[in-house]
Parts: C-alpha cells; sequence; structure tokens
C-alpha cells in the first residue's frame, strides 16, 4: 500500500500526509489510547494495510509471544498431584525487555488450552487448537488477539480437530498441517485460514502422516512441515519435510532435512546448509525444552540443562548464518516458568 486518502485532515492543521507520518510513529502501545481520539483514527489503527505500512517504514516491533505455565503451576490456588499446570500467554518486548501477560481468553479464563498452538498473523496473534484445560478433550477453538484494542475475539474453528501440529504464517494467512485426531491416528491433512475473510480452505495432502511435526516459514516462499511419524510408527521421527510453495500452490519432497528419531519441536528455522537449525544442541544450558524464537538479528532462546532443571531465558545474536554465544537475561518469577511454545508477533 503506497497511499492513504482521507477527505478531511487527519489531524487538523496539517497536511495528511504529515498527519500520517506522525501516527505511523507512535508506537503500538499507546495505539489504544489513540484509537480512542476519533472513529477515523480507531478505524486507520485497526486496518491491515496501516500495519503493512508501518512494517514497510520500519516502524513495527518484533515481540516473542510465549505459551507459558503460570508462576508455581497454578492459576486459582495449588494443583491437585498428577494435574497439569495452567498455561497463559506472556509477550516479551526485546528492546526494552520488558515482560507482561495477556488477558485470557473468555472462554478459557482458569488457562489456554494446552498444548495450543500459537501463529503472528498481519500484527495480530492467533491462537488454534489443544486440549480442553479441564476435560482434555481436543478442541478446534480458533481465537484472535488483537494489541490496538487489546481485546481477544473467536475466529471460524479449524475444520476438525487435531493436536501436536504443524502451524506458520505468511500473508495474512495461517497454515495447518499433520498432527493426530481424536482417537490419536497421525493426519496427513492440511489446511490454511484466511485472516480477513475468517475462512478455511483445504491444502491436500502430506506424502505420508505427520504427528508431532514442526511448521516452519521460509521468507514469503514456502511452509515447510518438518519431520513427524505415522500412527504405526510412534515416536520413529523421520528425517523428511513435506514443504508447500505459496506461488505455485504445490507439494514437494525434503528428504535428509532432519535427523531421524528425533523431535523437531525445537527448531526454528533452516540455514544455510539447507538443515534445520536445533537450538537444543546451541549450549547444553537449554538442551531440555529448547524454544528459539526469531526477533530480527536475534533470538530469544529458553530451555534448561537437564530434565526438570530451572528454565533459563537467554537472547543470542544471528549474523549472516553466524551463531552467537547465549547470553543470559534476568525474568521477572513470574515469566520464569516452562515455555510449552511460541512465536514473535511483528505489532
Amino acid at each position: 500500500m503506497e497511499s492513504f486518502e482521507f477527505s478531511t485532515e487527519l489531524v487538523p492543521g496539517l497536511p495528511n500526509e504529515l498527519g500520517l507520518e506522525c501516527l505511523t510513529r507512535l508506537p503500538y502501545t499507546a495505539h489504544r489510547l489513540a484509537s480512542g481520539v476519533c472513529h477515523r483514527w480507531r478505524d486507520l489503527f485497526q486496518s491491515p494495510d496501516f500495519h503493512y505500512h508501518r512494517k514497510k517504514l520500519g516502524y513495527t516491533q518484533k515481540v516473542a509471544c510465549l505459551v507459558q505455565a503460570f508462576s508455581g503451576g497454578t492459576v486459582n490456588g495449588p494443583k491437585r498431584p498428577g494435574e497439569l499446570p495452567s498455561y497463559g500467554v506472556s509477550v516479551f518486548e526485546s528492546l526494552n525487555r520488558g515482560w507482561y501477560r495477556l488477558p485470557p481468553v473468555p472462554k478459557y479464563p482458569n488457562g489456554l488450552p494446552l498444548f495450543c498452538q500459537l501463529a503472528s498473523c498481519e500484527g495480530k496473534l492467533v491462537v488454534m487448537g489443544g486440549w480442553n484445560p479441564v476435560t482434555y478433550d481436543p478442541v478446534a477453538d480458533v481465537f484472535i488477539y488483537d494489541f490496538t484494542t487489546q481485546q481477544w475475539r473467536k475466529g471460524k474453528g479449524m475444520p476438525s480437530k487435531r493436536s501436536f501440529f504443524a502451524i506458520g504464517a505468511c500473508s495474512g494467512r495461517v497454515y495447518i498441517a499433520g498432527g493426530h485426531d481424536e482417537n490419536k491416528n497421525a493426519l496427513r491433512t492440511a489446511w490454511v485460514y484466511d485472516l480477513r475473510k475468517d475462512e478455511w480452505d483445504q491444502l491436500g495432502e502430506l506424502s505420508k502422516e505427520r504427528d508431532e511435526c514442526e511448521g516452519v516459514v521460509i521468507g514469503e516462499d514456502e511452509f515447510w512441515v518438518v519431520s513427524g511419524y505415522g500412527t504405526e510408527r510412534q515416536g520413529q521421527f523421520d528425517g523428511s519435510a513435506d514443504v508447500y510453495e505459496f506461488k505455485s500452490g504445490e507439494w514437494r519432497v525434503a528428504e535428509g532435512i532432519w535427523e531421524p528419531g528425533h523431535c523437531p519441536r525445537s527448531s526454528v528455522g533452516i540455514g544455510k546448509s539447507g538443515k534445520l537449525m536445533n537450538w537444543a544442541e546451541l549450549n547444553t544450558a537449554v538442551r531440555v525444552g529448547a524454544r528459539g524464537i526469531m526477533l530480527g538479528g536475534r533470538v530469544l532462546v529458553t530451555g534448561s540443562e537437564y530434565q526438570g532443571g530451572t528454565h533459563g531465558f537467554y537472547m543470542v545474536e544471528v549474523k549472516e548464518g553466524q551463531i552467537g554465544k547465549l547470553e543470559k537475561i534476568n525474568v521477572p518469577d513470574e515469566f520464569s516458568g516452562f515455555v510449552q511454545s511460541g512465536c514473535f508477533v511483528e505489532i
């Protein structure tokens, strides 16, 4: 989008070009307050086109959104023995290293669906699937958080209930593939969700069943569905990936891009060699439960040294394919819990 058209002055006394420039420079944290000035400002701040305008000019900010266990694993008091902890969405701002927590989803006031998946789309956070935190039944729920209004809204549910699926987003669409259904059967199906239209379309089938696969979007070109295993091969992770090309709308298979037998859930991208980067191999401090969230030229890496160990949080620089050393960061106690999944959102 190159220009906006306004029937009257956007900011009284200023040319519209200058008024738009002023509003474009506002930090995202001020958008909700500024939206209350008038209807025109509200419509502007909530417009996807305005998001792309700010992104083009370099005024967006990348934050990490993490599905994280509440401090102590509790929401409304201690858990019963054997009961899973409750989870919410924590937000990390790398520029000022500040933390805050998003309000709970209205349908799930005591914690997000367990093992839900996150994706970012046009400056919004999308939460999909998982298990009902009370009954542990799979759900097809879709929720979208708008950082401008600071509110959740319900999206059209997934076509079917699935868990542990690959997810990725590009150009206003969220892609999902694989995982398993309510009966623990591994899936080959793939779908795409259009955020603006609130509609789902099927993308055909993967070359094989892929439960517990990982989704990676490469630039604006491809959606990779990495590794996973079939129903009859529980835990035997495959070394290949199914790759969906956005322009052609076709699938292809990439062989030998992941180490067979290893769970891909901590992978974050693809290096120059064509192999997925596994943050668990970066340092022994994060070899268990590793997760990496790309934040421009730096990455937020989380994980622990051993099963049940203290969860650490680190920043690491990535320049021209070279990965720097881990820099440990201090995290408030209420944000130090286990990170189940996450993504970056460019706001």
